[in-house]
């Protein structure tokens, strides 16, 4: 067993690397969380004997209790994980099985003992020619090959070797051998499961001649944008959703809808809130999956909940989804993965057609939910009969507009480049705006946390005399979103406020302002205030991308977050 912490590349330094031989194997990368980052604590975890290795995925809740049992039983401890557990267990019940298949039980009666989320890879020196890999509330993929297989935890990862998968439920066990899988229910029942063919370009999973995956999958945003369009909408005929289907009769029963998400794809699902309540006069609150889960909602059979995840592996999505069906609501995932959890557990999936993001801040993930959440307002819209088939055109028109006018923001990234190299040297920086504008720019603000570093923060601009403008200070960045034609001049009235207290302005807007009193400018294209999250979102995201690259960080895998987050 070879290991180091750090970067992957590190491994080519580790003594004995090259001489390593084997035709089976286990690796796994992730972020510490039990114990720091260290070579003890990085996997694969070996029990006393080194007869067992295990990589994990996940936090096994009751490690304490299972390591103290297991030092009862005079096993010791090189590591702070939780993770060493397994292998110890898996030891101590191999030692007591009497089954024709040891291993695959001794796994299993140790996986019953574990509480939180796993997935798991086991291999043995005692069983040499296979792995044995079992998942609960963590993703885990099975990828199949011509005499090799392949397991990862999610599907670009081995999009090159292959694009054929088995898709592991909970609980489910599989058997892997170089030229065969077997598979086992939770009981250990032999089973059959579905191949899945994933049509993914594995080219998309790789950076084709861009410097970071981060900024290959800015300028891949029309692309995703017009594959997430597809055929679902044309100009003068109904949108056809053939994943929904619902009823007129049904969408008049429902009294609110719900769209439930983390992070981004929840700033996706403030961004289409008004869009949904003013076209379909339906109420529609949006809500983190990690407060939803815990509040014991009021939802009943006569709401509406949409679950909107990326990977379709988020834990807490994953959750309050379960929770909304266990409640009697219907529910809708919205999801980048074909046969994700999220997809496999909710009564309705629709999918975003954004191919593989690598880079853990998302962007094109984002521009393309919005887009399929706007679509499916549209649908309600029409299925209920709400609004002007005129205004519902136009909205139409505009939506399929997307792809060119973010295309023209890309054709003029330097100007926001030369910006971010004035100002990467700050601590803090301020997002402001309204309506819709306030929604988006809560994404933008955390695009810089994530990847910048920098201290930022987001305010409704009608909030800054309710204290926060106490925070601007001469020479403090403000970014400023203005695209509802009907908002601007309170806005505008805002930023004064702003300008006045020394702070530097960077405006994003598709307004004719009368620019002379700020700093920097940035024009997008006019387009309906229900979109325009979608276009304004892109400068966001390229400022936070050149003002981490003035930094030197690294964009693509920013620190302590991780692409999918599959813990709570």
């Amino acid at each position: 067993m070879l290991k180091t912490k750090g970067r992957v590349s590190l491994l080519n330094e580790i003594e004995g690397i090259d001489s390593l031989k084997g035709h089976i194997g286990i690796a796994h990368t992730r972020w510490a969380t039990h114990g720091k980052p260290s070579k003890e604590n990085s996997h694969p975890h070996m029990d006393n004997s080194k007869n067992f290795s295990v990589v994990h995925n996940g936090i096994i809740e009751n490690y304490i209790e299972l390591k103290t049992f297991l030092v009862s039983k005079g096993y010791n401890f090189l590591s702070q994980t939780d993770t060493e557990v397994i292998p110890n267990l898996i030891h101590y019940y191999y030692s007591q099985e009497s089954s024709n298949n040891k291993f695959l039980h001794a796994v299993k009666r140790a996986c019953d003992d574990l509480k939180g989320s796993f997935a798991i890879e086991v291999i043995s020196i005692l069983h040499p020619d296979h792995v044995i890999v079992t998942r609960k509330d963590s993703p885990l993929v099975v990828g199949k090959g011509d005499n090799e297989n392949f397991i990862s935890s999610d599907i670009p990862a081995i999009l090159s070797f292959t694009k054929n998968f088995y898709l592991l439920n909970d609980n489910e066990y599989a058997e892997i051998y170089n030229d065969k899988i077997l598979f086992y229910d939770k009981d250990l029942n032999e089973i059959s499961k579905e191949l899945k063919n994933i049509n993914w370009d594995s080219s998309s999973a790789e950076k084709n001649g861009f410097e970071d995956y981060m900024l290959k999958e800015i300028f891949e945003e029309p692309n995703a944008i017009r594959e997430t369009i597809g055929t679902k909408l044309s100009i003068g005929k109904d949108i056809v959703l053939d994943e929904l289907n619902f009823t007129k009769d049904y969408l008049k029963s429902i009294n609110k809808i719900y769209i439930v998400a983390c992070g981004t794809a929840m700033h996706a699902g403030l961004a289409t809130k008004t869009l949904i309540e003013n076209l379909c006069n339906i109420t529609v609150i949006v809500d983190i999956a990690s407060e939803f889960r815990y509040r014991d909602p009021l939802v009943d059979e006569k709401t509406l909940a949409i679950f909107v995840s990326q990977s379709g592996e988020t834990a807490d999505t994953i959750a309050a989804l379960k929770l909304a069906k266990s409640k009697g609501a219907k529910t809708i995932a919205v999801s980048n993965v074909i046969g994700s959890s999220i997809t496999r557990e909710a009564d309705y999936s629709i999918y975003t057609h954004a191919g593989p993001e690598i880079a853990v801040a998302s962007t094109k993930a984002y521009t393309s939910q919005v887009t399929l959440l706007a679509i499916i307002g549209l649908y309600f819209s029409e299925t209920l009969e709400h609004s002007n088939k005129d205004f519902i055109n136009n909205i139409k028109k505009d939506i399929l507009s997307l792809p060119d006018k973010v295309s023209n923001i890309l054709d003029n990234v330097n100007c926001i480049k030369d910006f971010a190299k004035q100002v990467y040297t700050e601590h803090d920086m301020f997002y402001i705006g309204r309506g819709n504008d306030y929604a988006v720019a809560q994404e933008g603000s955390l695009k810089l946390k994530e990847i910048s570093y920098i201290h930022s923060e987001s305010y409704a601009s009608g909030e800054l005399k309710h204290g926060t403008i106490a925070l601007i200070e001469n020479g403090v960045t403000v970014v400023s979103i203005i695209t509802d034609e009907t908002l601007a001049p309170k806005s505008l009235s805002n930023i004064q406020e702003v300008i006045t207290r020394g702070a530097k302005t960077f405006i994003i807007t598709n307004q004719n302002l009368d620019d002379k009193n700020f700093d920097f400018v940035f024009k997008i294209d006019n387009i309906s205030p229900y979109l325009s999250p979608i276009l304004s979102i892109v400068p966001m995201q390229l400022f936070a991308y050149y003002v981490a690259k003035e930094k030197k960080l690294d964009v693509d895998k920013p620190r302590n977050l991780a692409k999918s987050v599959t813990v709570e």
